[in-house]
Order: structure tokens, then sequence, then C-alpha cells
């Protein structure tokens, strides 16, 4: 049985039939305690009436003697001579016992009392089984009210499990008529205290599936206008290879195009990296790296880049680092972070790439030389295509500026969130930008 209603309405209509089971049975035996105390009574005051009688009339013999008459009287004088009986009962002892008693008679049960006074022996039996019989009819008569509510109480249980859910059906309802686009916030309106925490909990993950959709949908249409660019430069480039009258401006031609697609190539890799980061996306299986290490694969593929622009790439890198993650995210967030940097540093400069452990903490160090980022603008170079337009600085960064995708940064703050590291951005003592990111402590 998996249904709530159906559970909490058999729990509690079992609970009620129990409890009805105790009462019942509860009064019953209290009833028939009480109808047998109430036949003691009766057959103590009938012959206490008697005790002092002197001699029984012949119109009160024969009211004692009525075969519907359930007692039986017998009297005795003090030498045991039997003076009366209302009928003759050979079932009956010649004897009495003083006060109450169950006489067994021949397979019958009596229930007898006497009492002895100083010229005669007075008893009243009344038979057991209809005592029995009186007093269980009494009893369940008493039963009788508490059987007759008991389905009523049913129905009404029923009835008012059926309102409490209510308020549940009206959530389930209104989510299974809404469709993919409506991420609007439930209603919290007339909701027990019980099921708000769950549609509050509901909401709030409408309210992220409806930021990470606004944020795809911006991804998509940012990458659609970044994307057009290139490829426009790219059919530029390819009818300016076609008009080209000579093999001097076919080989241009044929530099710019290999240049454009090289651009091309960057942008598209850089826009699966960032959607392998985003928010929601399949996570990696994680292992343990040894961070320096690391870090010299990823230096390594730019040492070609640094090298063309007449820039020292400078390693220092202590080997106890390490940290735990995805390998391949992680040597994309060095090379992005290496890449600015010799990008957007002035030729025949120095960039700097160290690993350490700071306070426990494994931390990469990037500093470069280039112009840097004032502390205003910090935040933003963080979001997804913001591009600063700088001064040109001979063939530094202001030249190559214009052709960044304005997603480097924006893929190391990702892929540093995905392994619960930090990024800070802060004043290189070489004269440009020094990015920091501080992986969490190792256990």
């Amino acid at each position: 049985m998996t249904s709530i209603r159906a559970r909490l309405l058999a729990w509690i209509l079992a609970t009620l039939a129990f409890g009805a089971l105790v009462m019942g049975f509860g009064a019953y035996r209290n009833v028939l305690r009480e109808t047998e105390a109430l036949f003691d009574y009766q057959l103590r005051q009938m012959a206490l009436s008697l005790r002092d009688q002197g001699e029984i009339a012949p119109a009160q013999a024969g009211a004692l003697a009525d075969a519907d008459f359930d007692f039986v009287v017998q009297i005795w004088t003090v030498d045991g001579r039997s003076i009366y009986a209302s009928r003759p009962h050979t079932d009956l002892p010649a004897r009495a016992v003083l006060g109450f008693a169950d006489v067994d008679v021949q397979g019958k049960t009596w229930r007898t009392f006497s009492v002895a006074t100083p010229e005669r022996v007075i008893q009243v039996a009344q038979p057991a089984q209809i005592r029995r019989r009186l007093a269980a009819e009494a009893a369940l008569r008493s039963v009788l009210p508490l059987l007759a509510v008991a389905p009523l109480m049913a129905a009404v249980v029923w009835w008012l499990v059926a309102l409490a859910f209510r308020p549940l059906q009206r959530v389930t309802g209104n989510v299974r008529t809404r469709d993919a686009e409506s991420l609007d916030p439930l209603s919290l309106d007339g909701l027990p205290d019980e099921v708000t925490p769950l549609v509050q909990a509901l909401n709030a993950l409408l309210q992220r599936l409806a930021a990470a959709f606004g944020a795809q949908r911006a991804f998509v249409a940012d990458a659609a206008h970044e994307l057009r660019s290139p490829l426009t430069a790219l059919r530029l480039q390819i009818g300016r290879l076609r008009r080209s009258p000579d093999d001097a401006a076919r080989a241009a031609a044929l530099d710019a195009l290999s240049a454009g697609v090289e651009r091309a190539v960057r942008l598209v890799e850089q826009l699966l990296m960032l959607a392998r980061s985003e928010p929601g996306a399949p996570v990696a299986s994680r292992e343990t790296i040894a961070l320096a290490e690391l870090v010299r694969q990823a230096v390594a593929d730019t040492v070609p880049f640094a090298l063309s622009r007449s820039i020292e790439l400078e390693l220092d890198a202590e080997d106890s680092a390490q940290v735990s993650g995805d390998r391949e995210a992680l040597a994309a967030l060095v090379r992005n972070l290496a890449d600015n940097a010799v990008r957007y540093s002035p030729s025949e400069t120095q960039v700097q790439v160290r690993v350490g452990v700071d306070d426990g903490a494994p931390t990469l160090w990037v500093d470069d030389a280039g112009p840097g980022i004032p502390p205003a603008e910090r935040e933003h170079v963080f979001d997804r295509f913001y591009r600063r337009h700088v001064g040109a600085q001979g063939e530094g960064e202001g030249g190559e500026a214009a052709q960044g995708s304005g997603l480097g940064l924006a893929i190391v703050r990702s892929v540093a969130e995905h392994h619960g590291a930090k990024v800070t951005l802060a004043d290189s003592p070489l004269g440009g930008l020094r990015v920091m990111v501080r992986f969490a402590p190792s256990s």
C-alpha cells in the first residue's frame, strides 16, 4: 500500500475499531458486573424483608409460588424443620449457607442468600443461568449504541481525511496542468503547515529551473551572436581568396583564412568547455590530482603561443599541492589563465605561474605584465562574452583584446566553483593582473 491517504485511513479506522472493541468490552464487563450486583441486592432485600415476617399469608405464599417467579424462597426453623418453600425444588439443598453463596446441585448452579433470626432461617435462591442471561442482555443493550455509531464515525473519518488532503490535491492539479514554460511559484494560500515546506522547496526548485533555463537561453543567444561574426569573417575571407589576382594575394588570403578558422575553433572549444562546466551539467569522475604536474602539462601547451609573442613563461610548482576533481576541466582552467596572461601582456615581458600551499589550501597564482583590470571592473570580467576596451599597446593587449571571445575568465570561475575553489583578482608585482585560484584545504 503506497497511498498515504489509504494508509492513514487504514490506521485511523483500525485504531477506531480497536478502541470501540476495548470500550465495548469494558462497558459489557462493567454492566455485567453491575447487573450481578443488582441481582445480589434483590436477593438480600427479599431475604431481609421476610426475616421479621411472623407468618406468611396464603396470598403472599401464592405470589411467591408463581411459576414465572425466578426466585425460590425457603424457610426453616432454627432446629432445621422446613416450614415453607415457595416451590418444591429437589435441586436445592436442605440446609442453608448464611450470606451469599454459589451452590452447585446436580450440575446446576444457584445463587443464594441466607439470613438467620432467633426463630428461623430464610434462604432466597435464583438460578445462576437466568442471572447470567439477564445480565448479558443488559450488557449487550449498553453496547449496541456504540456498535451503531461506529459506521457513522468511519464515514466521518473518511470525509475528514479527504478534506485534509484537498490542499495537496490542489497543488498536484496545479503542477499537472502546467507546461514546460510555466515556472511561476505555486500558491501557499490555505496550505497546512505539513505541506507548506514541500511546496516552498518545490518553488525554490522552480526558481532554480527558471534561472537555469534563462541562463541557457541567454547562453544560446550569446553563442549564436558570437559565432555569427567569425563565420561572417570566414565567408568574406573565402570570397577574398577567390578574387585573389596573384599568388601573393592568394597566400595572404589563405593566412587570414587560417587565422579566422583558428579563432572560430578556439571559440567553439571555449563554448563547449563552458557548457560542460555549467551548473547541472553531468559531473565527471573525480580523482586526486597532483596540481603541480597538471599545471606543468597545461602551461606546456601555452609555450608555443608565448614564444610567438616573445614572452617569457616562468613556472614555479610545489609538488606537495594536491586537489580532487576533473583533470580535463582543471587543465582547461590553467590553460585559459596562462593563455589570457600571455595574450594581454606586451611583448618582451614575463608571465609567472606559481603553484603552492597557502594555509593548507592548494593555490594557483598567475601574474602578468599587462594593463591589468581596474577594481571596478573585476567582477564584470567573469561575465560571459564580456570584453574590456583598452587602448592599443603595440602588439600587446589592445590589438589582441578585440580578438578575444570573452569566455576565458567565465570558464575559469565556472570550473573553480565546480571544484569548491575561489577565484580572486588583484594587482600583480609585475605591473599587470594577478589571478589567484584557492582550492579547499586538503583534509
